[in-house]
C-alpha cells in the first residue's frame, strides 16, 4: 500500500461519532480522507451494514477505528476486502464465539454497569451520575457534551454476535485505557494480547480519544506506517 488509507471511525455506545472531533482535523490535514460511520445501536448487524454503507462513500483501501463497543463493530465489518487494518481504543474485541456481554463477563464488573445506567423503553440508557465512569477525566464541560449526544443502544444489543472475526486476519493496533470504569483494562490487555496488536498503553478513562487523542493519533499513524509497501486487499 503506497497511498494514504481512508479512515472510517466506528462509536461505542453513549458516545456518538462527534467523539472523534480531536481525531479528524489533524488526519483530514494530513490528507487523509476521513468519516464517521453513524448507527442506530438497534442490532449488532445493522451497524455493522451502515459501515458497510460508509466504506462505500470513501477511497480504498481503509482503515477501520473503533471504540468502546464500535470495536465489536470494526471486528464484524472488518471482514470486507476493503479494509486493510484495525484501531481499538478501550474497546470490547469478541472472538467468534463471544458476544461482547459474555467477554465482558470473563472480567471485573466495572462501576459504569454496577450503577451508571438505566434500561428504560428497551434501551439502556446513562445515567448523569454515571458520565464521571465513562469519562470522569475530561474537563467537567466535555463531559456534559458526551452526555448530551449519548445514543442509548438496545437492551439486547450486548449479547449479539454476526458472523466475522477481523482481527484474526488483519493487522491491529490497541490503545488501552489503564483507567477505564466502563471496559475493564484487563479486558483490553486480553484482547490486545490474543489478537498479537500493537499496544498503547495511557493513563486515561474510557474515551482516550478525548482525553489523549495525540496517543490514538499515533497508533493510527504507525499503523498505515507498517503497511507501508504493503499490496492493498482492494
Amino acid at each position: 500500500m503506497s497511498d494514504k488509507p481512508s479512515i472510517v471511525f466506528c462509536h461505542g455506545i453513549w458516545a456518538d461519532g462527534s467523539c472523534f472531533n480531536k481525531l479528524i482535523p489533524p488526519l483530514r490535514s494530513e490528507g487523509y480522507e476521513v468519516i464517521c460511520a453513524q448507527y442506530n445501536l438497534d442490532s449488532a448487524q445493522t451497524d455493522i451494514d451502515a459501515v458497510f454503507r460508509t466504506l462505500d462513500r470513501v477511497s480504498s483501501p481503509s482503515i477501520l477505528v473503533g471504540h468502546s463497543y464500535g470495536g465489536a463493530v470494526i471486528t464484524g465489518a472488518g471482514i470486507d476486502d476493503r479494509v486493510v487494518g484495525l484501531v481499538y481504543i478501550a474497546a470490547v474485541a469478541p472472538d467468534e464465539d463471544e458476544t461482547a456481554a459474555s467477554q465482558q463477563a470473563k472480567f471485573p464488573t466495572t462501576d459504569i454497569f454496577a450503577s451508571g445506567l438505566e434500561v428504560a423503553g428497551g434501551r439502556v440508557w446513562m445515567l448523569p451520575s454515571g458520565i464521571g465512569y465513562f469519562c470522569g477525566d475530561l474537563p467537567e464541560a466535555e463531559q456534559q457534551v458526551v452526555w448530551a449526544t449519548a445514543t442509548p443502544p438496545a437492551a439486547e444489543l450486548f449479547n449479539e454476535k454476526p458472523k466475522g472475526t477481523a482481527w484474526r486476519t488483519k493487522p491491529s493496533a490497541f490503545v488501552v485505557a489503564t483507567e477505564d470504569r466502563s471496559v475493564h483494562p484487563d479486558l483490553h490487555r486480553a484482547s490486545a494480547k490474543r489478537m498479537g496488536a500493537t499496544t498503547y498503553e495511557v493513563a486515561s478513562g474510557h474515551c482516550a480519544m478525548l482525553s489523549h487523542p495525540d496517543v490514538v493519533l499515533d497508533a493510527i499513524r504507525n499503523l498505515v506506517t507498517s503497511l507501508q509497501g504493503t499490496p492493498a486487499t482492494a
